[in-house]
Order: structure tokens, then C-alpha cells, then sequence
């Protein structure tokens, strides 16, 4: 990248010293934000789920260590996370900076003391109640001036009554992690094209949390990303997705990056500066047929498409790193180059020819993609397209990866 532009942000003066500790190691985006941290080299120490097969585990840069996981035991994880920082801040000189890369780890995170004397390079208070709430983004996001989806929140299945009277329908947890019986859950979504399956949700949901509750609208995922800083937004970039690795709703198998939409940067501003958010963030939006773009939700750490902002030199994990530390110099921003760059993780375009080849599960999605012209896109290598977790010195984690989430997502088909 050239032509960059200078911004005075933290970056300390000897990162050698500085100590950073990243989770959960399975996240999507955790070997590219550990390579990020690497090259600015930073020391790197990483915690995952006991008993998870995580791609990070075969990186040379990085040890990982293991934890009880929130999911089976949220104050037992929280207890064993604080007794590894004490463990590890107190052999390692300097300073100490822990870097949530999930939804669980922000939330655990969060929960740790401050007595600790670690640096917490995520959102934390107001910040990460909002991350984790998505009836508060809802809600700061229709203040900023984003196009919001008439919304409601339902708690029991008589919430319905009212509010499920226009198909379809896309319901979602409005908590994006929650505890029960002392552990963290994730709900689900599902799609409902009419009444019937509505019902067949309610089932399955059985008033487990509460949901929010949205017309489902069809249409391009797109991403905007940034560096919240006192000054306002830096680091801008923008990606569109190319393929979900579950057209019926996931995360990206392929993007391509794209600039910045005028009017969702406008929003984005007035979004940072009225919740007074700092750090890394990510935007998700949806550009329905018609061309509106309409706000999904808000990602306060980092995002599984982070391969795709650092093939473009954007290195956000190691900035938001940087800005924790606030030690003010000035950091190179590159300027996106003529040609959109093309990012792919394998492991999930080979799953989504698969979703593809089992079809639709709900009647709302009217455009499934046919098996024959994906068959085609995803053979069709264009010059210059780039991987996920793709890093020469390190190969053993790409080639995990791919096989990681290929058992992972069948094991859960046939779970």
C-alpha cells in the first residue's frame, strides 16, 4: 500500500515489551489478528476452549492455553481466565493488553478486575453492553440516522400476537450472549415464511430469552470498518460479501472490498460520537434489491473478514491495540488501491456449495443459488484473489482451518 496518511495515535515506543493476550482462540478472525500483533511486534499468548480444536494451535507465533469454556461454566471460566493473566503478567516484564476477539470473550472480559493490571483494548462499561445488545443498537442506530427494520422484542410466545402479523419474518436473540443455569448461551435465528413455521420457531425457542424480531429482507451483506478515536472515525474501509457460507444466513465465505457508502459514513459518525464508542468496530448493513441500505447490527471486536482489511494494509487489531496504550505517534493509513481486492476462506466456500446442494430449509428465501453457476464461481480463480489465514511461514494453520471448519459445520448438520 502507498499514499497513506498519518494520524497521531497510541503506539508505544517498544512493543517488544508489551505483552498481548488474545480470545478465544477459535474465533474466526484469531490467526490473522495474532499476525497482526506479530508483525508489530508485539509478545502473543492466546486462551482457547478445553478440548477445542482451534487452527491457532498449529501457529509457531503464538502458545495457546486452555480454559474451562463459558458455555459450561461461566464463573469457573472467569475464575481460570483471571488466575492465567495473574500467572502470565507476572513472569512477563512491561505492560499487559488483553484482546477479546469474540462475543463470549468480550463478555468475560469484561467481568475481570481491574486489579489484575491489564489493559483491556476492548470495549468495556456502556461500550460493551451495546456490543452485546442488539435492542440497544437497534435503537442508537434509528438516532444516528440508519435505516432501521420495523422492530420489536418479544419475551413469551403471546408477544407475538401483535407484532408476527407480516411475513416473513427473521427472528434473532436480542441478547447476543446470555447466561443460564451459570452458563453462556448463544441463541439461534430462524427464518419464518408464514405462520407454520413461525410455530415450529416458537417450539424450538420455548421463550428461552428474548428476540428481536424484524421483517426478513433479502439482499447484499456489506461491512464498514473503523478506528473509533477521540478525533472522530479513522481507518475507514468498506467490504461487500461476494457469498455467505450459508445463503440462508451466516457469516461470508467471500468478500471483495469496496469504498465506504456516503450515507452509511455519515450515520457511522454520528453513531461513534453519540454513544461515545472508542476502538475497532464493525458496521454490518444490507443493501435490499431496491438499493437501500438498511442497519443489522453492530461488532465491537474483531470481525471474521479480518483477513480481507489486512490484505489491504489496514491493521486493526495491532491499532486498537496501539490506542489502548495511548501512547500518541503518528501511524501510516493506507489508501485503498483502484482495484477491489477478493478474499476467500476455503474451508467455507467448500460448505457452502454444500448448503447450496441441500437447498433452502424455510419458503422465504425466494433466490436460492443454483448448484451449477456456484459450482463454476468457486473453481473460477481470479487473478489477484486472496485467502483467509493464507500466511506462507505458517501454512499448518490454513490447512487446520479447512479442515476444522469443514468437521465442525458437518458435525453440527448432523448433530
Amino acid at each position: 500500500m502507498s499514499g497513506g496518511r498519518l494520524l497521531q495515535i497510541a503506539v508505544p515506543a517498544n512493543s517488544t515489551d508489551i505483552l498481548v493476550a488474545v480470545g478465544f482462540a477459535e474465533a474466526l478472525s484469531a490467526p490473522e489478528v495474532v499476525w497482526s500483533l506479530v508483525d508489530a511486534g508485539f509478545n502473543v499468548t492466546a486462551f482457547s476452549r478445553r478440548g477445542r480444536r482451534a487452527s491457532l494451535r498449529h501457529s509457531k507465533y503464538v502458545t495457546v492455553h486452555e480454559i474451562t469454556a463459558p458455555e459450561a461454566d461461566a464463573a469457573a471460566s472467569a475464575g481460570e481466565l483471571a488466575a492465567l493473566l495473574g500467572s502470565r503478567g507476572s513472569r512477563a516484564p512491561g505492560r499487559h493488553v488483553l484482546l477479546p476477539l469474540d462475543d463470549a470473550s468480550l463478555w468475560l472480559c469484561g467481568r475481570l478486575s481491574s486489579s489484575l493490571g491489564w489493559t483491556l483494548a476492548g470495549a468495556s462499561g456502556a461500550g460493551a453492553e451495546l456490543a452485546l445488545d442488539k435492542g440497544k443498537q437497534i435503537q442508537a442506530a434509528r438516532a444516528a440516522g440508519f435505516n432501521v427494520p420495523e422492530s420489536f422484542l418479544a419475551s413469551k410466545t403471546e408477544n407475538f400476537a401483535d407484532g408476527a402479523s407480516r411475513f416473513p419474518l427473521i427472528l434473532r436473540p436480542s441478547d447476543a450472549i446470555s447466561i443460564r443455569d451459570g452458563r453462556l448461551r448463544k441463541g439461534k435465528n430462524w427464518i419464518c415464511s408464514d405462520k407454520a413455521e413461525l410455530g415450529k420457531a416458537m417450539a424450538a425457542w420455548a421463550g428461552a430469552g428474548t428476540l428481536l424480531v424484524q421483517p426478513f429482507l433479502q439482499g447484499t451483506g456489506e461491512g464498514v470498518f473503523g478506528l473509533a478515536v477521540d478525533a472522530g472515525v479513522a481507518a475507514w474501509s468498506a467490504h461487500r460479501r461476494l457469498r455467505m457460507m450459508n445463503p440462508h444466513g451466516s457469516g461470508s465465505s467471500a468478500c471483495v472490498s469496496q469504498p465506504v457508502p456516503a450515507e452509511a459514513r455519515l450515520a457511522v459518525e454520528r453513531l461513534v460520537r453519540q454513544t461515545g464508542w472508542r476502538g475497532l468496530f464493525m458496521v454490518e448493513l444490507l443493501r435490499d434489491q431496491s438499493g437501500k441500505l438498511w442497519f443489522v447490527e453492530l461488532n465491537g471486536r474483531p470481525w471474521g473478514s479480518m483477513a480481507l482489511s489486512r490484505r489491504q494494509g489496514f491493521e486493526y487489531p495491532a491499532w486498537a491495540v496501539n490506542q489502548a496504550l495511548n501512547s500518541p505517534a503518528p501511524m501510516d493509513i493506507p489508501v485503498a488501491g483502484d482495484r477491489p481486492v477478493v478474499c476467500r476462506n476455503a474451508g467455507r466456500e467448500a460448505m457452502h456449495l454444500l448448503f447450496v446442494l441441500r437447498g433452502s430449509k424455510s419458503k422465504a428465501i425466494r433466490q436460492w443459488p443454483s448448484f451449477w453457476r456456484t459450482l463454476f464461481e468457486l473453481l473460477r480463480v481470479r487473478r489477484g484473489d486472496t485467502l483467509y489465514n493464507w500466511r506462507r511461514g505458517d501454512l499448518k494453520v490454513f490447512f487446520s482451518d479447512f479442515w476444522y471448519t469443514l468437521r465442525d459445520n458437518l458435525s453440527k448438520s448432523h448433530g
